[in-house]
């Protein structure tokens, strides 16, 4: 599966989020996997007259190439019983970006998450409620982990221009490598003290649980990842 690819359980169905331009996307056909005649849902929802005016208004919002005139076309046909319509056929007449057909492995029909949350509710409001807990819950932690990533970049770039001045200020040309990297520890241990009064063999010492060192804790807890600094 592609790195952009995502999985949440949602009342025991796997549902796969993808990301296309930065948005997410939303497996339809995975939302009625388990039901019976599950994928004719699908066709039976786009047909109604209210989910056409619904995508309509999407559309024309955040789609600067719908086209509007096939659109008012459809429209004036859905609630016909001779009225039929596909998602690829709403997607090569109309030009939408809402909702996308893919083929291959991780195929089948995708939607907006703002229109995959309508088809839910249209399934089940109670299957929508869990929908947006668990997306919710997904988001919240790509957020952490994007903190924790900006935060041991931060980490990386500190120690970098650390190490570069004791390189250039510090260090006679006369070392070995041996006394070198003790003159390097040596002066991140003087930091250490000066900060958090305590060495990092010490501070490891005494958190032999925590996932880092002593300063990525503590640019942790200032972006709020491990609660109030």
């Amino acid at each position: 599966m592609s790195k952009k690819n995502k999985k949440i359980d949602v009342q025991g169905s796997e549902i796969t989020i993808i990301s296309t331009k930065e948005q997410d996307y939303i497996s339809l056909t995975d939302m009625v996997r388990d039901i019976d005649n599950g994928l004719v849902l699908i066709e039976k929802w786009l047909r109604n007259k209210n989910t056409i005016e619904f995508l309509g208004i999407w559309e024309e919002i955040y789609n600067p190439n719908f086209n509007s005139p096939e659109f008012e076309g459809i429209k004036n046909q859905a609630g016909l019983n001779r009225f039929a319509l596909s998602v690829k056929q709403w997607v090569s007449k109309t030009n939408s970006i809402g909702i996308i057909a893919k083929a291959g492995r991780y195929g089948g029909t995708y939607a907006h998450k703002d229109i995959a949350f309508e088809f839910a509710s249209w399934i089940s409001p109670k299957f929508k409620i869990f929908l947006i807990k668990e997306f919710q819950r997904l988001k919240d932690e790509e957020q952490k982990q994007l903190g924790w990533d900006i935060k041991r970049n931060l980490t990386k770039i500190n120690y970098r221009i650390h190490t570069d001045a004791i390189k250039e200020n510090l260090i006679p040309k006369n070392l070995s490598k041996t006394q070198i990297f003790f003159v390097y520890a040596n002066e991140a241990d003087i930091l250490n003290m000066a900060l958090f009064g305590k060495t990092a063999k010490q501070w490891r010492d005494e958190n032999p649980k925590e996932k880092g060192n002593i300063r990525d804790l503590c640019q942790c807890k200032s972006i709020g990842l491990f609660g109030k600094p």
